[in-house]
């Protein structure tokens, strides 16, 4: 697997490029989340009811959640420990900071 940087696109515009499997994975488990959120919207417009939605918003909360622990032991496994080898120790607080970002 060929890395150019670390995996934090918004914050400092680096880049990854993951494995095949990696990146099938991933796109899988969106485009599962993707349909949940479309069936969402089909059940608000079938009018269905409330605890109904409830129920499904809260699947599809789940599904992100497993999205996100995903990406981030494959970021620990790869980026983390790729820059920490190479000295690069402050991707030990960027690390803490989107820790903390996910805990809120």
């Amino acid at each position: 697997m060929k890395e150019k940087e670390c995996c934090h696109c918004c914050e400092s515009r680096k880049t990854k490029e993951r494995s095949p499997e990696e990146y099938r994975a991933l796109m899988n488990r969106i485009k599962r989340i993707q349909g949940q959120l479309r069936g969402i919207e089909g059940m608000l417009e079938k009018n269905v009811y409330c605890t109904d939605i409830l129920v499904q918003v809260a699947a599809a909360n789940a599904a992100l959640n497993s999205f996100s622990r995903e990406l981030l032991a494959n970021h620990i496994k790869s980026c983390v420990a790729q820059n920490i080898r190479e000295g690069k120790d402050d991707v030990i607080d960027e690390l803490i900071n989107t820790l903390q970002k996910l805990m809120k």
